[in-house]
């Protein structure tokens, strides 16, 4: 449960405020987050005449995989990047893909994601020159979601779309959990589906008013 209290309320609003504002292609609103998923390859039984063929309860485990989500809601599009680890490293080459390559005529995206240690601006000067890094951290506005409050993080939602519709299945290799991702990616995209986010300030001063400090 999250600890009620000014700190609590104030990044709260501030991500609600971010939701609020109006479509703006050269600043867009984009939440990030990560999950991974074991590969696991399972065994089957071959089938035999009057017998159809088998699963065995028995597997194997292949690795873990983990996949960097970035969601800009009001454009209906998703990033998503598998990368054998969940580092500084990998984060920092993570925003440094979306700055250059998905977001290169923006000039700054807003950032929304939570407090995980490695999203930080100093991810960036453990990987790059400081001048790349600074180049990267000044294109960014990055707004923090408050502790325990990960429901805030509309990449939280998308993940879980990507996890039923994609991930529930059993993926035995890097390169197969890549081509289902990515093309469940050109098929949500193409689709133009997307969350549409209605929970605002003044709804939280109401349904979470419990939350916010007594003023004495």
């Amino acid at each position: 449960m999250p600890k009620p209290g000014a700190e609590f309320v104030a990044r709260m609003e501030d991500v609600l405020d971010v939701y609020q504002r109006p479509y703006d292609p050269l600043r867009p609103v984009v939440c990030l987050d990560e999950t991974n998923r074991q590969l696991i390859e399972k065994r089957s039984i071959p089938p035999k005449p009057g017998n159809p063929e088998r699963e065995d309860y028995e597997y194997r485990r292949c690795g873990v995989v983990d996949l960097f989500v970035a969601f800009e809601p009001l454009a209906c599009k998703r990033v998503v990047k598998l990368t054998d680890t969940r580092t500084a490293v990998d984060f920092a080459h993570f925003l440094r893909e979306l700055i250059e390559v998905h977001y290169s005529h923006c000039e700054k995206i807003v950032l929304v994601m939570d407090n995980l240690n490695i999203h930080s601006i100093a991810s960036l000067y453990k990987v790059f020159d400081p001048a790349t890094a600074r180049h990267i951290a000044r294109r960014l506005e990055i707004h923090y979601t408050p502790i325990h409050a990960s429901w805030m993080n509309m990449a939280e939602i998308e993940i879980g779309i990507l996890s039923r519709q994609c991930l529930s299945q059993s993926l035995s290799s890097f390169e197969l959990m890549t081509r289902q991702v990515n093309a469940w990616t050109l098929h949500r995209n193409a689709a133009c589906s997307t969350v549409h986010w209605r929970f605002s300030s003044c709804d939280a001063r109401c349904k979470l008013r419990k939350l916010y400090p007594i003023i004495l």
